[in-house]
């Protein structure tokens, strides 16, 4: 439904560029620039022109805008990294193991049996004992 709308907003545009291009073909207007006067320039392309210099103008206002959001993100994010270069989650650990590392079946199961044989061998364990 939104492509929909979208295709006749284009499509209104240009039938209204048309339109006006069609009416006002034959108008001509004097051009001061302030440096540079053009007489009988059409006003279709006077209209024209001045829509591209307006995108233009817009594209390097939001252009430099960009620049600064960019610069000021970069610059946050740098100090952020300095801040927690200590810092390390201990849940995403695993992810930044070397190969010997990364823990293996068989790795699991002797760590679970030497634990129950300490605690089979060490301290007893608070609470009531099983019958």
């Amino acid at each position: 439904m939104s492509r929909g709308i979208g295709v006749a907003g284009v499509v209104s545009v240009l039938v209204m560029v048309m339109l006006f291009s069609r009416w006002n073909g034959a108008e001509r207007v004097t051009l001061d620039l302030g440096f540079w006067t053009l007489y009988r320039v059409p006003v279709i392309y006077v209209a024209f022109v001045s829509l591209l210099v307006g995108m233009a103008v817009m594209l390097l206002a939001g252009l430099h805008s960009d620049l600064k959001i960019r610069k000021f993100l970069r610059e946050r994010f740098e100090e952020e990294g300095r801040d927690e270069a200590g810092f390390r989650d201990r849940y995403q650990r695993d992810l930044f193991l070397d190969e010997e590392e990364i823990p293996t079946f068989a790795s699991v199961a002797e760590a679970s049996v030497g634990e129950s044989t300490e605690k089979a061998e060490g301290e007893e364990e608070s609470g009531p004992s099983p019958p």
